[in-house]
């Protein structure tokens, strides 16, 4: 609450008070925010779920995986036999050719050189071969 003091002018015209007196204005918020508070309902937290009825549909079918090693010296082992460059092409073509393409996995060895792989990639690549990955990273990361 304030208080309006003169400025000692006596004859003078007093100040007029221009601020506004909040406070009636607050008690009926507060008052408005208490009623709000008890009319509204009391929430339950439920929560209504249309479960499914029935047997679950059957796990799928895990996929067939070919591997594909390349050895230090650019050797190439399919499924651990050793073939080719033409073998390996003519593998890779009947694998393409199936309704379910099988996934490839290709683990080169730590020592072989890039060429060896880029040249399986792209062999997979250029004869049509979409599951491709790359098996046994790790084995590249350094251990500092």
């Amino acid at each position: 609450m304030s208080m309006n003091v003169g400025s000692g002018n006596e004859g003078a015209d007093p100040e007029v008070m221009v601020d506004m007196n909040t406070t009636p204005l607050i008690d009926v918020m507060l008052v408005l925010l208490i009623m709000l508070i008890i009319t509204i309902p009391i929430q339950t937290h439920a929560v209504k779920l249309d479960l499914p009825a029935g047997n679950p549909p059957p796990p799928p079918v895990p996929p067939v995986v070919d591997t594909v090693d390349v050895d230090f010296d650019g050797t190439i082992l399919w499924n651990d036999e050793v073939v080719d460059r033409g073998g390996l092409d003519a593998r890779i073509v009947t694998a393409a050719a199936e309704p379910i393409q099988p996934e490839l996995h290709l683990r080169p060895n730590k020592l072989v050189t890039y060429k060896y792989v880029a040249a399986v990639m792209a062999d997979a690549q250029r004869l049509g071969l979409t599951k491709l990955s790359l098996v046994g990273n790790e084995q590249f990361v350094d251990g500092n």
